[in-house]
């Protein structure tokens, strides 16, 4: 099954490396122009001169920090006001690691601000467009641990949760102007982001980051971390035609680690 989306045009953040890096290549090898976001312009202007532009594609990139709350609100408003999307991607890095008893509420609110304002307000700006146009792809970068909280993880398990049943309550709102809305459970994927958490985690424990990778890979039932382009393939399939009946979902993509139904 190939995808097909010439002539769309996608917003991806957090795309300067890993899974949002991912995302951004495969969309634009699906035919998509895309906008990519991150705090490194250096690692953002390669990116873009290596996106294919074989059929026609422009793609650009926007420099911005998702922990600088107002700051971003200020670009992406700026960015929205000349340019308009058919695919939105939100994804941005994680907060930082820590159990319950190590976050405290201005822990919290800068997650929040981090993990939930950026996403609906960009996603606000974003409906303008697709509303018009009767179309739209609204796709949340989540974890599996809004099901199955990490112990490590205790913002992200927090915020994360509050993203997806938001997402659940807009695509019943914006479903009638054929926009879907679903959020994608993340696992173990082979990401920058992991080999820090796996080097926090070898450090606490006293043993090697060999040790805690073998662990992990151990609890998939795969027996392996997931490739981020994996990740790509699923994204560029939610954002196309052929999923246009699927809505308010949540879908994991973890090799099957959750044990939940």
């Amino acid at each position: 099954m190939e995808i097909y989306l010439e002539g769309k045009k996608a917003l991806v953040g957090g795309s300067s490396g890993g899974i949002g890096k991912a995302i951004a290549l495969q969309l634009a090898e699906s035919g998509t122009s895309v906008t990519l976001m991150s705090r490194s312009e250096e690692k953002l202007k390669e990116i873009v001169m290596d996106l294919p532009t074989d059929q026609g594609q422009a793609h650009h990139y926007l420099v911005v920090d998702f922990n600088d709350f107002e700051a971003y609100k200020r670009i992406i408003s700026n960015y929205f006001e000349n340019n308009s999307v058919d695919i939105l991607v939100n994804n941005t890095q994680g907060p930082a690691a820590g159990n319950t008893l190590e976050k405290h509420v201005p822990d919290y609110q800068e997650a929040f601000d981090l993990l939930f304002k950026t996403v609906v307000f960009t996603t606000e700006l974003a409906l303008k467009q697709m509303r018009q146009n009767q179309w739209g792809r609204i796709i949340n970068v989540a974890s599996v641990s809004v099901r199955e909280p990490l112990s490590y993880l205790a913002l992200s398990n927090s915020i994360r949760a509050a993203v997806v049943t938001w997402a659940k309550s807009l695509a019943n709102d914006v479903g009638a102007a054929q926009i879907t809305v679903n959020n994608i459970l993340t696992g173990y994927f082979d990401t920058d982001r992991i080999a820090q958490l796996n080097a926090k985690k070898a450090e606490q424990l006293g043993i090697s980051i060999a040790e805690v990778r073998s662990e992990m890979e151990s609890r998939v039932p795969l027996r392996r971390i997931g490739k981020p382009k994996e990740y790509g393939y699923l994204v560029a399939f939610l954002a196309s035609d052929k999923a246009a009946y699927i809505t308010g979902t949540s879908i994991p993509i973890d090799g099957g680690l959750l044990k939940s139904l």
